[in-house]
């Protein structure tokens, strides 16, 4: 069913209203500054310090260049501060990795024009994604797992990788104008690290204006925790851009996607992964669900599907809420695929998708095995529900394409 695309321009006086713009927004374009879309290029100073081991009291971290040597944890409750400017390049040979453990914090705040930045130890010719560890912030905020706790598979360290417990407002810090490079470094045949890993972090946190580019796996693992962020870009990585488990509770708004099939890996990568569980016997039901909501969020793959790994945009699993609102997706095989036992008519009001667009689709909604799901497309296209279909492009899209400056608004 085709509905005719309708783009809402601005008012005339020039301000922007989210409720009527699909996908990101703003009065100008807020990439400018502080983003690298070309961060295999960058050049970066040599370290001129090294952390390593344990942060056991309040740090702070001048604007210079580190090297993350293996994993370094701040602990005891301490809070780890980053001046803006500073470069941490995560080591290769010893897979540096940075974390924050349950009841430490970290503040990362860089400014538009000094941006922190976390990167490879690799020189230019040399950097590619999981060069190392990455950024992994733990808390005590609610989880979906028997017990209320779990222990981390990214660290087989006791003593730091437990996280978990009943503070909703758990604060593990905050992190603005900060960028991720070439993080996600393979752990063991089955595992590995994410760009920026979230683990029961709660509404105290605040993560916003954060770039996440070349990731070997996730861009960003949400486990558990209540956690909104805005202004978030996912550039290039291989895996989930943003992958939502355990009972997490959270609003993602003004934030990006943008995906290459020509780097995205081979496991069925999207630009969202939803569910409430990693295993059904560690499910409880006397937890809350997984529910999230999407508002204004644009997802671009922008190969428009050519090698053909990237399918679904977003992947919703049974025990799981969502809501996608003012959101543009744009180029991919389905707007959204649906665990089966979402596909029972029944289940749709549990699914809240309102004045949104799909562009450039192959179809809305289909099970994880790409058939279409005729049921699902006609709930969601009724007329109250603003589903708007097109097929302009992404060269005609947005105000400028170019893979340097990019400018991903609608034009």
């Amino acid at each position: 069913m085709r509905i005719k695309f309708l783009l809402i321009l601005l008012a005339a006086c020039g301000a922007v209203n989210a409720q009527k713009v699909h996908g990101i927004y703003g009065d100008s374009n807020w990439f400018n500054g502080w983003t690298n879309f070309k961060p295999k290029q960058a050049e970066y100073n040599q370290p001129s310090q090294i952390l390593t081991g344990v942060i056991s009291e309040n740090t702070t971290l001048k604007k210079t260049t580190y090297l993350i040597m293996g994993t370094v944890y701040v602990a005891n409750n301490a809070t780890l501060t980053i001046e803006p400017g500073a470069v941490l390049r995560g080591d290769h040979d010893s897979n540096g990795t940075l974390v924050i453990t349950k009841g430490s914090r970290l503040i990362a705040e860089g400014t538009v024009t000094d941006p922190i930045v976390f990167t490879s130890s690799k020189g230019t010719a040399d950097r590619k994604p999981g060069d190392w560890g990455g950024v992994i912030l733990y808390g005590d905020a609610p989880l979906n797992r028997l017990g209320g706790v779990i222990s981390s598979i990214y660290d087989p360290n006791p003593l730091y990788n437990v996280f978990g417990g009943t503070n909703e407002s758990n604060d593990a810090g905050s992190m603005k104008y900060v960028r991720i490079e070439f993080a996600g470094k393979k752990i063991n045949e089955k595992t590995m690290l994410n760009g920026l890993t979230l683990g029961a972090v709660g509404k105290k946190t605040k993560i916003e204006y954060v770039q996440i580019s070349f990731a070997k796996d996730d861009a960003v693992e949400i486990i558990g925790g209540n956690i909104d962020m805005n202004n978030i870009i996912s550039f290039r990585n291989a895996d989930d851009d943003f992958d939502y488990s355990m009972g997490t509770q959270g609003i993602l708004s003004n934030s990006i996607v943008i995906r290459s099939p020509f780097i995205s890996d081979n496991t069925r990568s999207r630009c969202f992964e939803i569910d409430s569980y990693d295993k059904v016997e560690n499910f409880d039901p006397t937890k809350k669900r997984t529910v999230i909501k999407l508002l204004n969020v644009t997802m671009v793959n922008n190969e428009e599907n050519s090698m053909g790994l990237v399918k679904e945009a977003i992947s919703l699993k049974s025990d799981s809420f969502l809501e996608v609102e003012n959101c543009l997706v744009v180029g991919f095989a389905s707007f959204m695929a649906l665990d089966d036992k979402y596909l029972d008519a029944d289940n749709f009001k549990k699914i809240k998708v309102y004045n949104n667009t799909a562009d450039s689709c192959t179809a809305l909604f289909t099970n994880e095995n790409l058939f279409k799901s005729d049921v699902a497309t006609n709930w969601f296209s009724q007329p109250d529900k603003l589903m708007n279909v097109s097929s302009i492009g992404i060269m005609s899209l947005f105000k400028n394409n170019d893979v340097k400056k990019p400018d991903l608004r609608l034009r």
